[in-house]
């Protein structure tokens, strides 16, 4: 019997992100960049509050478009603390213009994330959830390397979490229907 990842719960927005997104191969510089900041600003919470909240944060870091974010200064700062859409986090905001500086000092964000799988997804077989773990020695690797480009709040458990969720590593369970669609979606 085939069924869907127990993370994933029965809330729809939630069924929807599993079924649709998380996984699937990222190949797109500022899509990987978004996700990562997205995966920052969740840590300590639960992903489900920055689901919900993701449109709140696009409109707030102005469609996560690194160039503009980059110019910020203390103004945009106070707008995003005063912006209840969002989570509210000093750090993590400023951590959002550093990140967006670091991204651009990168010739291909992309093909650099891509780089650490051989330019192919990590195909693992989790039968369960208890097999899945919460960091690896890659995700130690990038997260320090990340840190080492002027990148913050991109811890290995962070860094681990983006790489599921945006398809470098396939950890759909053998048993979810989508382990098998977002392994042929593999470049």
């Amino acid at each position: 019997m085939s069924e869907r990842c127990g993370w994933a719960g029965s809330e729809k927005i939630y069924t929807d992100y599993h079924d649709t997104e998380w996984g699937v191969p990222e190949y797109d510089s500022r899509a990987l960049w978004e996700k990562l900041i997205l995966d920052g600003f969740q840590a300590g919470l639960s992903w489900i509050t920055i689901l919900k909240k993701r449109d709140n944060f696009r409109e707030a870091f102005a469609g996560f478009d690194p160039e503009t974010i980059a110019q910020w200064g203390e103004p945009e700062v106070l707008a995003c603390l005063d912006n209840p859409g969002i989570i509210r986090h000093r750090g993590k905001i400023e951590a959002t213009i550093s990140n967006a500086r670091a991204y651009l000092e990168m010739d291909d964000f992309a093909a650099w994330c891509w780089a650490y799988t051989d330019g192919k997804p990590i195909q693992n077989t989790w039968a369960t959830m208890a097999e899945v773990p919460a960091a690896t020695p890659l995700s130690t690797q990038m997260s320090k390397d990340l840190k080492k480009a002027g990148f913050k709040f991109c811890g290995p458990t962070i860094v681990y979490a983006w790489l599921q969720a945006c398809g470098l590593i396939n950890d759909h369970l053998v048993t979810c229907p989508q382990y098998a669609s977002c392994k042929a979606l593999a470049r």
